[in-house]
């Protein structure tokens, strides 16, 4: 009986193995590197939706920039309204008041992309940049979770 024992506890020595504390340890490692990767994947789906609606913005003042620069020098469409000069767009109201500097001329309101609405403005300055010339701001704003983003683009028209 002796050398059974004996036999019992030489085989106990020399395999080979993990022990359970071993195995905590490889699991918790294994465990908090999966959760880096799924936060890291939450977050890319979050700029991507977020790059996603300002290419959707972008795309919309190029287009509309577009259609102003194709137009005559002296369209309606590109007159400075409100005469107040301001070649920016700070306030997308039009209250018609020279005064208030930097308002929308125009504005076209409830453009949808994706499911999601957008408001085009833009103002026009005559003579701003360099005489004989007219630039055209063109704003699109639009809400993101009950934020106001915005974005501006701008283009020097010539009377040519």
């Amino acid at each position: 009986m002796a050398q059974s024992e004996k036999r019992t506890s030489q085989r106990m020595d020399g395999q080979k193995g993990f022990t359970l504390l071993e195995v905590i340890f490889a699991v918790s490692i294994l465990t908090i590197g999966i959760l880096a990767v799924a936060s890291m994947q939450g977050t890319a789906i979050w700029g991507n939706a977020r790059a996603m609606d300002v290419t959707d913005a972008t795309s919309l003042a190029g287009d509309r920039i577009e259609k102003l620069a194709a137009l005559p020098y002296d369209s309606t469409d590109l007159e400075d309204k409100d005469g107040d000069g301001t070649s920016g767009l700070d306030q997308t109201g039009f209250d018609n008041n020279p005064d208030t500097k930097a308002d929308a001329d125009y504005g076209v309101a409830l453009q949808t992309a994706r499911g999601k609405s957008y408001s085009l403005y833009w103002n026009v300055a005559v003579d701003a940049a360099k005489s004989g010339t007219k630039t055209i701001n063109v704003m699109v704003v639009w809400k993101d979770h009950g934020k106001e983003k915005q974005l501006s683009m701008r283009h020097i028209k010539p009377n040519v």
